[in-house]
Order: C-alpha cells, then sequence, then structure tokens
C-alpha cells in the first residue's frame, strides 16, 4: 500500500510559517520554514541540538536509534537563510512489522482509532505515521535555528524535567531568578539529587513493563517588555498552540499556574519595583506575562508529558473490522519515559513562538 507523505501539518504564524511533513516510517520527514530571510545559523550546532531529541542508549529509552542527520535541499546558501528553507532527516531504522497487530486493533491512547475512522484503512498506521512523536524531529530544526537566533539576541530558552511519574524534583517555582542552573543535557534537573529517584521511578515501570510521564519547566530570560499582544496572539496563546503540537502534551500552565487559583490577590500579585532604571517584580505568579505582553521577567512555563502509551502490558481494545472486543499485547521498541528526550522539543517550541512575536 502506498502512503502519502508529502501532506504538511502548518503553523502560521505573525513572522513564521512552519511545515512538518513526512510519517515514521516513511522515507523521510522534515520541514518547511519561511521568515527566516537574511538570518544565518550554525548548523554544527543544530545538528548538536537534534542529538538531544535522539533516543539514548539507555534502559528506559527506545532501541530504535536514528542518527536525525539534518539534510538541506533549499533555502541556505551557506551564509544565510534566502526564500524558503526546507531540510529533511531520511528514516533508517523502521521494523514496520512491529505494528502488523495493529492495522485493525488501535493501542490505547494513541491515535489509530480516530486515524481509522477519520481517514480510513489508508492511513499509515507504522509507528503511529503522522501522529507518531518522530514528527518532533522536523519540529526541533526549525526551533533549534530559532534558538540560535534569540540568543543573538541576549533571549534563552532553557527547559529540564522537574517530575518523573511520582518523584518531584525541583522546579522553576523552587528557584526565583534569571539563572537557572541544570546539569546533563540528556537528564536535566535543577537538583542532581534527584535523579536516582527519577532513574528508579522509570526502572520500576520498564520492569513492570510499563510506563511513565513527567514534567518539563521551560524558563526564557531576556524578552523585552512589550513582546506580544492580547487575546489570540498573547505569548501564552502562541505558546500553548504549538505546545499541544508535540504529542505527549496533555497540560500547560504558566507562572504559578493551577495554584494561583488558591492564592489570594495580595498574595498573586506580582508587586513592581526599580532595580536602577530597569522596572522588575518582586515574585513572578504570572509567569513574566500581564496582558499576554512580556513585563520583563523570565517567562516560565511547564507542560505534562503523559506516560508512553505502548507499553508491554496485555490491555484491552476492539477489533474495529469484527466489531468486538479483543486482547492486545503491543510488541516493538518503546520508551518507558519519554520525558527525557522531549525536553529539546520543549525548547524548540518555545523559541519559535518566542522568535514568531518578537
Amino acid at each position: 500500500m502506498q502512503f502519502n507523505d508529502k501532506q504538511f501539518s502548518v503553523y502560521n504564524g505573525n513572522k513564521l510559517k512552519v511545515e512538518v511533513f513526512g510519517a515514521s516510517h516513511g522515507q523521510e520527514i522534515g520541514v518547511k520554514v519561511s521568515g527566516l530571510d537574511g538570518e544565518c545559523a550554525d548548523f554544527e550546532v543544530l545538528q548538536e541540538f537534534m542529538a538531544r531529541r535522539s533516543a539514548k542508549n539507555t534502559a528506559y529509552s527506545t532501541k530504535r536509534i536514528e542518527p536525525d542527520k539534518v539534510i538541506i535541499e533549499n533555502g541556505f546558501d551557506g551564509q544565510k537563510f534566502c526564500g524558503e528553507f526546507k531540510a529533511v532527516i531520511k528514516n533508517t531504522s523502521q521494523r514496520s512489522q512491529d505494528y502488523n497487530n495493529v492495522v485493525k486493533t488501535p493501542r490505547p491512547s494513541h491515535a489509530d482509532f480516530v486515524a481509522w475512522s477519520k481517514y480510513g484503512d489508508g492511513f499509515d498506521h507504522r509507528g503511529g505515521g503522522k501522529f507518531s512523536g518522530r514528527l518532533t524531529a522536523p519540529m526541533c530544526i526549525a526551533g533549534g535555528i530559532c534558538k540560535q537566533l534569540l540568543e543573538k539576541k541576549g533571549i534563552k530558552v532553557t527547559a529540564f524535567i522537574s517530575q518523573i511519574g511520582k518523584v518531584k524534583g525541583k522546579s522553576y517555582k523552587d528557584v526565583f531568578g534569571e539563572v537557572i542552573p541544570v546539569g546533563d543535557k540528556n537528564f536535566p534537573v535543577i537538583d542532581q539529587n534527584d535523579l536516582d529517584a527519577m532513574f528508579e521511578e522509570i526502572e520500576k515501570a520498564r520492569m513492570d513493563c510499563d510506563s511513565v510521564g513527567g514534567i518539563i519547566d521551560c524558563v526564557i530570560t531576556g524578552v523585552p517588555v512589550g513582546v506580544g499582544e492580547y487575546m489570540f496572539d498573547s505569548i501564552e496563546s502562541v505558546i500553548s498552540q504549538l505546545a499541544f503540537a508535540v504529542p505527549a502534551v496533555k497540560g500547560i500552565e504558566f507562572g504559578t499556574g493551577f495554584e494561583i487559583s488558591s492564592m489570594r490577590g495580595s498574595q498573586a500579585n506580582d508587586e513592581f519595583y526599580y532595580d536602577g532604571e530597569n522596572v522588575k517584580t518582586k515574585t513572578n505568579h504570572n509567569g513574566g506575562i500581564n496582558g499576554g505582553i512580556a513585563n520583563g521577567m523570565p517567562i516560565t512555563f511547564r507542560v505534562a508529558i503523559k506516560p508512553t502509551p505502548s507499553i508491554g502490558k496485555e490491555q484491552d481494545t476492539i477489533d474495529m473490522v469484527e466489531k468486538k472486543n479483543v486482547k492486545l499485547k503491543i510488541e516493538g521498541r518503546h520508551d518507558a519515559c519519554i520525558t527525557p528526550r522531549a525536553v529539546p522539543v520543549i525548547e524548540a517550541i518555545a523559541s519559535i513562538a518566542i522568535y514568531d512575536v518578537l
């Protein structure tokens, strides 16, 4: 059966247009970006960024190892971007036979059922097709470039892990300031003492043929006062739209987030003061954003990453052809915890959002 891998999912921003195409087990995945004209980027640095998203040689990571080599097809003349930029990544480690048993029996919490219902049996189900986390690799190409461009303007985007399963580590809520110290880029946390408990949480799930999720914090510093708009083009709106393009993201909060609802106004309000000629706030419960516009403080948000839905335990599902209830045991190579690999993806979507609203 032939599948159409050239259909695009498009983000139409104010300055940027980002188009992602391909499928998990297609020949290639890729991205087109419009709005970078005249800018330049270091593609060796970009490749290092891409490596952070790739599978790692760890017990909890998938054994599908892809080099994710970025191949530039057009829009970059060796010095700067010109016109529509296009880059692809060749898929080299597919094992499509692992998905033969899910053609008509949808995997719980995957998009199999809705994809079948919407697109019919011509949909490329292998590896999740277009709904796969594999499509976050092209997003990281666009985001990795934007991250470099922001750094040239003094804007830094940093993401890290603050929770794995039920194990809570330090969050930006515990560290008020513009410098967020994180360790190993492959498993970044504020407090290295949290690592053992987090690894143990993942390993317990893996040994039980199960998986765990987590929370990723993101801190953006250096965004000038006045960046952003009200209502539909607010910084929160743009970041949220891009965040939910990441398949594993199921929730987002800015600043103190949901906890702010239990505070009184006198506690939740971020009081202003002058630090020399700069205006700052004594607290940052609103995450550096007022009315959708940056107020000069660090922009902070957190996303909830769901447990990897592909697990080794037998589960209940349905046979969509014979229309009956059946049992399903998922085969193949899957992450026991996707959260570590999602950290650079969150940096990528945040970088696209901020670059676009500047």
